[in-house]
């Protein structure tokens, strides 16, 4: 099941293990009883604290849980954690034999103390990228709570459980037999919706004190947000000496999610996760503190800032620089999350060459995504553009543009309900005509969704003055209408939502605030 060389990596993996950690399998009839066999048979002799057990309690056959030193860790695999689920499976080893969780204390510590029975099934496939986050996030949360139980469910071997409880798409998470959350989710929405549930009062309680965890440090700047603008502005303002610090609920936002990226100027090429690593590298060389997975609630403006985390932790700070982004406005149908960079895209800049010569469709007839078909024409095969309302909503002269383009064309009143896709990839798009009520299908490559930007600026719109849409208004030097408190990046009112326009936008509100605290001392 596992080569040589996996083999290899795994034992040199296994070497850090610093408590013993077994393998039971539950005995039980399934076609693929034999694979896991395999697969749990190929990792023996890999570490002398490693072992495999054999249980004679009755389940499918093809289950099995961790623990650690002899105990229950709550970790259960329903299937052979091997694709994408293969890292969970080996970090859920690592983890039960004393590796560090990579979660953020303050968050594990709230997770701990949760009094309640929560038993999660994550249903997973191993071809889906989005899934491991999910399965990780929660073995760790039951690693820190005996009361917590994490079970990974591959769907390819449990259909029946799919079609009883009608998954179409993945991960899909039920908590104690109920439907808790479906699609891509980062650590800090998993950790939010389960406060909401347990424990809601975690901010009202903490909003006296300040439970700083460096002893009530107070910070130069503190950067909320870690994506291209708030990197950059960390590392322009510890450059100038000032004590530090990144809030971000998840290093790389936006850009982590973006399969190729070749307009920075420099870089020929990278990914977003690349670039996400080599962000995340600036802010270790640069000496800055981070605090990840963890999201601000709530902003307290005084001459030292306060600023409330969703764990219920209050870190003060003379400045703060909001660099929070914004997400692209969603569909919200089937298909759409699962295919993120597999033909499912939201910036033409970034994603469309990657569809040279093939047929995609824009959802969205305003100015963006008309303006989209327009970019978007002049690489692809062809374009047709989606509108719900009657007629494209653009400006004229983008609407003759549009007529003056062969490969474009425009279907109104089509309401999108699925995107189509196999295993692999997007095959076409379907629609509802809404003056038929008939159900269109068109085939295609790709999807590109262009009904709008949401700024990430809701926790700060009773502190700093924002537009109509929610962008924070700033001026020519990103500071906002509240001293010592400025913004940056695709959050803000600044025209044009470009990687390399944010990463300006972060290093002029950096030295922006440098001004601010030079002046004020």
């Amino acid at each position: 099941m596992l080569d040589e060389s996996t083999k290899g990596q795994v034992k040199e993996y296994l070497g850090r293990l610093t408590k013993d950690v077994t393998i039971v399998l539950f005995e039980g009839k399934h076609e693929n009883r034999k694979d896991i066999l395999e697969f749990l048979e190929s990792l023996k002799d890999l570490s002398a604290k490693l072992k495999i057990e054999y249980s004679k309690q009755v389940s499918t056959g093809v289950d099995f849980e961790i623990l650690s030193e002899g105990n229950s860790t709550g970790i259960q695999f329903y299937g052979i954690p091997m694709g994408h689920e293969f890292t969970s499976f080996i970090l859920a080893i690592l983890q039960s034999g004393g590796s560090p969780i990579k979660l953020d204390q303050s968050m594990l510590t709230a997770i701990s103390r949760i009094d309640a029975d929560l038993q999660f099934e994550t249903f997973v496939s191993l071809d889906c990228h989005n899934c491991p986050e999910v399965v990780q996030t929660l073995n760790s949360f039951a690693l820190v709570n005996s009361k917590i139980q994490s079970r990974m469910v591959d769907g390819a071997l449990y259909q029946n459980l799919v079609r009883e409880r009608n998954i179409q798409g993945v991960p899909a998470v039920y908590l104690n037999g109920e439907r808790f959350l479906s699609g891509k989710a980062e650590a800090s929405l998993i950790f939010d919706k389960l406060m909401e549930k347990y424990s809601n009062s975690l901010i009202e309680q903490n909003e006296s004190q300040v439970l700083s965890p460096n002893d009530k440090v107070i910070y130069d700047v503190t950067v909320v947000g870690g994506g291209p603008a708030g990197v950059t502005s960390a590392v322009y303002t510890a450059r100038k000496g000032l004590k530090t610090l990144v809030i971000a609920d998840r290093l790389g936002g936006q850009v982590k999610d973006t399969m190729g990226i070749e307009n920075i100027i420099s870089l020929s090429y990278t990914t977003g996760p690349e670039l996400t690593n080599t962000l995340s590298d600036q802010l270790t060389r640069n000496g800055i503190a981070k605090r990840e997975n963890v999201r601000v609630a709530k902003i307290q403006n005084d001459k030292v800032k306060r600023i409330l985390l969703n764990t219920g932790e209050v870190i003060e700070t003379k400045t703060i620089i909001i660099s929070t982004g914004a997400k692209w406005r969603e569909l919200n149908v089937p298909g759409e999350k699962d295919f993120i960079g597999k033909g499912v895209a939201y910036c033409p800049h970034c994603d469309g060459p990657f569809f040279k010569d093939k047929d995609i469709a824009v959802v969205g007839g305003g100015n963006s995504g008309v303006e989209a078909a327009l970019d978007l024409s002049g690489i692809v095969k062809s374009v047709t553009i989606l509108e719900f309302g009657e007629k494209l909503n653009a400006d004229q002269v983008l609407l003759d543009k549009i007529k003056s383009s062969p490969n474009i064309q425009t279907i109104t009143k089509a309401q999108t309900t699925e995107i189509n896709t196999n295993s692999e990839k997007v095959t076409g798009i379907t629609y509802k005509n809404r003056e038929s009520n008939q159900n269109e299908t068109i085939a295609l490559d790709g999807v590109f969704v262009q009904i709008g930007l949401v700024p990430n600026s809701s926790f700060v719109k009773e502190i700093v003055q924002t537009n109509k849409f929610g962008e924070i208004l700033i001026d020519e030097k990103c500071r906002t209408n509240v001293e010592g408190i400025f913004a940056c990046g695709d959050v803000t009112n600044t025209p044009y939502k470009q990687i390399i326009i944010a990463m300006g936008e972060g290093a002029k509100a950096a030295i922006s605030a440098f001004e601010y605290l030079l002046h004020a001392a």
